[in-house]
């Protein structure tokens, strides 16, 4: 079912920031909980990551009020991102079909800037990102898988 969630962006404390969030809203983590940087599998043209690097979050998500998702990962300066306070939100939309994925994701990066193509990622999902033209932070990810 399509839904739309808010991604967080933190430098270094992203597990501190999502278990004060559970504190609050209560609740479980997704899944397995917190993905690590260290869990992901080494991409063809990468660089290698880092020891202090490993730990930290790539991806968490915690529903809150029943009905929102709240998502995070960590952006470190190491791993080439510049993190701003107001920069750091990305509305994440998860559309029911790659179709939807498509349309909504050339409309919304027209005029703006694409931080990823859509492609297949490790994951499973369809997923790509970009700002629009006024400068607003989108994801998209997809579960639909492709037609053979």
């Amino acid at each position: 079912m399509a839904a739309v969630s808010t991604y967080l962006n933190f430098d270094r404390d992203t597990e501190a920031a999502f278990l004060f969030y559970k504190s609050v809203f209560g609740g479980e983590f997704f899944g397995d909980g917190f993905m690590r940087m260290g869990d992901v599998p080494p991409q063809e043209g990468m660089p290698p990551l880092a020891d202090e690097d490993k730990a930290l979050v790539m991806h968490v998500e915690l529903k809150i009020l029943g009905v929102h998702n709240l998502m995070g990962t960590d952006s470190p300066e190491s791993m080439g991102f510049r993190l701003n306070k107001g920069n750091n939100v990305s509305i994440n939309l998860q559309p029911d079909t790659r179709k939807e994925t498509k349309r909504l994701f050339d409309a919304l990066s027209e005029g703006g800037n694409v931080t990823m193509e859509l492609q297949e990622m490790f994951w499973g999902d369809y997923f790509g990102s970009c700002f629009d033209k006024f400068g607003v932070q989108w994801m998209f990810n997809c579960g639909e898988k492709p037609s053979s």
